[in-house]
């Protein structure tokens, strides 16, 4: 919730920026100024310039530069033997009148070489207390900022009247961080960056975090602070006290690192990169923390209120989710796009981001999809065997929801839709804990679907796990949820099995084969093979290794199939044989799967040569065979021991939606209560329902079993 909130609160109609710099980062060890962090700063000032923006400075560091300079000169000014005595403490305040000069030519230096003015303005306390100065600072700052000068602003301490720079915190500001914030409100800032070297925990602590968004009536007594600056007077304590005051006076606050490039830049396109104040912080996410047990509790409690509705009112939900999806569509895609530029903005691979997209074709989908689940038959309460025991006492088996389910899935959040509305449709709970990358694509759908449940069930049938530390509290909850479905690398999965009690389904990789027989029909095996790879790389159901019979390498065959790939941007890697024959470069293993356009190739001597490599390489998810001949293809099918096996069929179609099954929660290469494609079916039970008229068993002399089956 709170990334979603967050990118409205500043990423958008943000114009007048005020930026604090704290003294740490404007200057580096022994008081010299940090040149490198500062022109970094400077560009990234100039640049937000030349877009348009407003931009106002407020520095530290003159205190800390004119103290470094003054030692100089009171070092080299001195005899040995002066040197040898006790150093006397420099007056603050002639520091303050050495180091401003130093730091506003430098300032100016820099923003001359990047073709930008900018204006010296020291202020002091008590010049606040004038309404007519209020008013002609605010006119004067106008007038630069119309004329695209940047007004760089600090205390003038060496004329202050406090009694020393860092020891007198009266007044109406006291430090560079609350007169920065001052001015965020007297000159109608839209936003407030303070730049710090400091988070919101100590650095120190190695168990400190940072905290994301700030609320106060959460927060201001649990967090903790590390030291002061080293050379200013403020520290975190003094940021997050001028921050508060900034944000409930209608000023959203950033804190972030200044040692960081291009910070700035990122918190205007709504990256989570500090820590947000914001006065409506308190209605995006709850003031007290639920447990992960209070969480699993309320899950399991909506979930019988769902069960207890009608059929045609649990249907309704789902029409109700779908038509949700396709009203908020740009919302869903605003908040796409800022995680599809994060995962760019940090490297990550290819066939990570192109799981990440939600175009409007892909939300229109899932809410077709959803449509389709809602109008199958009633999975729930479904009599599967009738059973008359005895006269007039007839046993009934029925199917009935799990209970509560825990699905940790990978970055696509296309799969919370579909988890979300298979769980409504099975009538479970759900906890949802999604890939980092898609958080805010998994905040928004999250709210979209929970807001269409009606409040005779409750949002809390659905919850989402926003931090990865909740887990292992979690997994300890074998008393509260029943089944576990972990979706995403073979390491995640072996991970969740060994450290819970709770039933654990899923497939950890999904490397799926595609095996063109020597007696396959050419065109077919071309559309099969291109379709298997390429229609969507990153899916776990798309071929990672294509295996050929040896006839192909003199027939043409091989060749015919190694272009298609080749030149649609498939890059391919070859087992022994098949490296050597195209002169292409050997896969280091065989149990890879690339979730790119990317594959391996080999050659083999027949189709039990096939069967066997697969058995000894693959992950039981989908194999296919290519071939025209019937009794070769029935081998296939009855021997290769995966989840789903095809014949002249792309592996593509291993997916809960395109086998019927109106959505999936993933796909079981396990053997036991479901597999291949998890749909509906794979989140029920069964249950005993027997009905009497007053049996008794009575040592079972008093019945007479008749154990005969009633036609459902």
């Amino acid at each position: 919730m709170e990334e979603t909130d967050r990118s409205r609160a500043f990423a958008k109609d943000v114009k007048r920026i005020v930026v604090k710099v704290g003294t740490a980062v404007v200057t580096g060890k022994g008081g010299r100024l940090a040149l490198g962090r500062l022109g970094a700063l400077c560009e990234q000032l100039a640049e937000l310039n030349s877009d348009g923006f407003e931009v106002i400075l407020v520095t530290s560091g003159a205190v800390g530069l004119g103290r470094q300079r003054l030692r100089y000169r009171q070092m080299i000014n001195s005899s040995f033997a002066d040197l040898q005595k006790p150093q006397s403490e420099l007056d603050g305040k002639a520091c303050a009148g050495v180091g401003q000069s130093s730091l506003m030519a430098y300032y100016e230096t820099m923003f001359d070489q990047l073709d930008v003015t900018a204006a010296q303005l020291l202020v002091n306390d008590s010049s606040f207390r004038d309404k007519d100065f209020r008013k002609q600072l605010s006119e004067t700052v106008k007038s630069m900022l119309d004329l695209s000068v940047i007004p760089i602003f600090n205390e003038n301490d060496a004329i202050s009247t406090r009694r020393a720079p860092y020891q007198d915190s009266s007044g109406i500001f006291w430090d560079n961080d609350s007169l920065a914030a001052l001015l965020a409100l007297e000159l109608k800032a839209d936003l407030l960056i303070l730049l710090s070297d400091v988070s919101t925990g100590p650095p120190s602590d190695p168990d400190s975090k940072l905290i994301h968004t700030f609320i106060k009536e959460k927060h201001q007594d649990e967090i903790t602070f590390g030291d002061k600056s080293r050379l200013g007077r403020g520290g975190m304590t003094a940021k997050v006290k001028a921050a508060v005051n900034a944000a409930y006076a209608g000023i959203p606050v950033i804190i972030t690192s200044g040692f960081s490039t291009e910070n700035i830049d990122k918190v205007l396109r709504g990256l989570r990169v500090g820590t947000l104040f914001h006065q409506d912080a308190c209605q995006w996410a709850p003031v007290t923390d639920s447990t992960a047990r209070d969480m699993a509790v309320a899950a399991r409690e909506s979930s019988r209120k769902l069960q207890a509705l009608s059929s045609e009112d649990r249907k309704q939900i789902l029409y109700n989710v779908a038509d949700a999806l396709e009203a908020n569509v740009e919302t869903i895609r605003a908040e796409n796009e800022l995680d599809v530029a994060a995962a760019q903005e940090a490297g990550l691979e290819e066939s990570m981001v192109a799981r990440l997209f939600m175009t409007p074709a892909k939300i229109s989908s899932l809410a077709a999809s959803v449509r389709k689940l809602a109008d199958m038959e009633d999975p729930i309460g479904r009599v599967l065997k009738k059973t008359e025991v005895a006269d007039g006492l007839v046993l009934e088996k029925t199917s009935s929801p799990l209970g509560v389910l825990l699905i940790v899935f990978e970055s696509r959040p296309d799969a919370l839709v579909q988890i979300a509305s298979l769980a409504i449709r099975s009538g479970n709970g759900l906890l949802l804990k999604g890939g980092k990358e898609a958080r805010r694509s998994n905040a928004i759908l999250h709210k979209v679907i929970t807001d269409a449940i009606p409040e005779t069930v409750g949002g809390k049938l659905i919850g989402l796990v926003t931090s990865r530390e909740e887990i292992p509290d979690l997994l300890k909850l074998d008393d509260v949820i029943d089944l576990v479905i972990p979706r995403g690398s073979n390491k995640l999965v072996s991970q969740i099995k060994s450290t819970t009690k709770i039933p654990v389904l899923g497939h950890a990789d999904g490397i799926c084969h595609v095996y063109v027989d020597k007696a396959c029909n050419v065109d077919m095996a071309k559309r099969i093979v291109s379709d298997s790879k390429l229609d969507y790389p990153a899916a776990c159901n798309a071929m990672e290794t294509l295996l050929v019979h040896k006839d192909h390498e003199q027939n043409g065959v091989l060749n015919d199939l190694i272009f298609v790939l080749q030149n649609n941007g498939v890059t391919l890697y070859g087992g022994p044989k098949a490296s050597k024959i195209m002169n292409i470069p050997q896969a280091p293993t065989f149990n890879h799967e690339y979730c790119s356009k990317a594959c391996t190739v080999e050659v083999v001597e027949d189709v039990y040569a096939a069967i066997d490599h697969i058995h000894r390489h693959g992950s039981a998810h989908t194999d296919c065979i290519l071939t025209e001949d019937p009794e070769v293809a029935e081998l296939f099918l009855r021997q290769v021991d995966s989840a789903a096996v095809f014949h002249n069929a792309s592996t593509r179609f291993s997916d809960g939606f395109r086998f019927g099954l109106g959505a999936e929660v993933g796909i079981s290469t396990g053997r036991i209560h479901a597999r291949g494609p998890v749909g509906v079916e794979g989140l029920l039970t069964t249950r005993w329902i027997l009905r009497g008229n007053g049996q008794v068993v009575d040592g079972d002399n008093g019945i007479a079993y008749t154990h005969q089956d009633i036609p459902i």
